[in-house]
């Protein structure tokens, strides 16, 4: 989004709403972090590898777009489709009694922070974040 804008600034023409459609995602995303670290209650180290993650990958990413932004465009596409195969697996694994993940998420119930964002009934569980985020 932030090379779009730029782009948009430096030839004085609209990206015909595409920079919304990216924020939207990231805005996704953040959210999906978020649910996750208020449920499993992240710890320091955890919150602090983000911060690592984020300080490490944003300006190593920024220089691989601008020198090739195909290879970026292929990076977060391999991150979105290993996303999508963790989270079906997942779902499945707590949809099957007898599994740990099973045992361990299928009573659990959602986040405040996650009803109101994917707008949930309030008896929603854990298993059904997990649906809104796949």
């Amino acid at each position: 989004a932030m090379f779009r804008h730029f782009r948009s600034l430096r030839t004085l023409k609209k990206d015909q709403g595409w920079i919304h459609t990216l924020l939207e995602e990231a805005e996704n995303e953040r959210m999906h972090l978020f649910v996750c670290m208020k449920v499993f209650h992240a710890s320091f180290v955890t919150r602090m590898l983000v911060l690592g993650a984020q300080v490490f990958m944003t300006p190593w990413l920024a220089f691989v777009y601008t020198v090739h932004p195909p290879t970026v465009h292929r990076f977060v596409g391999y991150l979105e489709e290993t996303a999508c195969l963790t989270y079906a697996n997942i779902i499945r694994q707590v949809e099957t009694p007898g599994t740990p993940l099973h045992d361990a998420w299928a009573q659990l119930p959602a986040p405040a922070l996650a009803k109101a964002y994917w707008k949930l009934p309030e008896e929603a569980m854990w298993l059904d974040c997990l649906k809104c985020m796949f």
